[in-house]
């Protein structure tokens, strides 16, 4: 297995992966696949290319099986301490063939290295409640709720 960052090549295996992921947790979705295809690459090629999201993927026999997506946020400068970013992870996915495997956490031992190196402050995620305890088992805790305003 190959844990690496996509490529723009990976973008075609990564849009049928965001549509599968979003199909299996909500079937009724029923959007125009080719309408969310263009988007979706324009998303990408942005992400890829651009320095504010990573997007990781891990590789088996040249198939891409599972992805999670890091964006980097940064914070407002505070004085008397340097100011590093933080990590938001979204959109963790590994395919259902390759679950139960140890692949996503192996991602995200990856990513913890990464971000130690790259000295953000912490990485946030919201977990599914099916997903709490992958994360529990791979060093994330919970904390206080945020809040949220719908616009």
């Amino acid at each position: 297995m190959i844990i690496r960052k996509a490529e723009e090549p990976d973008i075609d295996a990564l849009i049928l992966m965001r549509w599968e992921f979003t199909l299996e947790h909500q079937p009724e979705v029923r959007d125009d696949y080719d309408l969310f295809v263009t988007e979706c690459r324009v998303f990408l090629l942005q992400a890829i290319r651009g320095d504010r999201w990573h997007i990781w993927v891990a590789e088996v026999d040249g198939f891409i099986v599972a992805h999670v997506y890091i964006q980097l946020i940064d914070k407002v400068p505070r004085p008397g301490r340097i100011t590093y970013p933080f990590g938001y992870m979204t959109n963790v996915y590994t395919h259902p063939d390759y679950r139960s495997q140890g692949i996503g956490g192996q991602i995200l031992k990856r990513i913890k290295e990464w971000a130690a190196e790259h000295r953000f402050e912490f990485i946030i995620v919201w977990p599914s409640e099916d997903s709490r305890d992958f994360y529990t088992r791979n060093g994330y805790t919970l904390c206080n709720d945020p809040m949220e305003l719908i616009c």
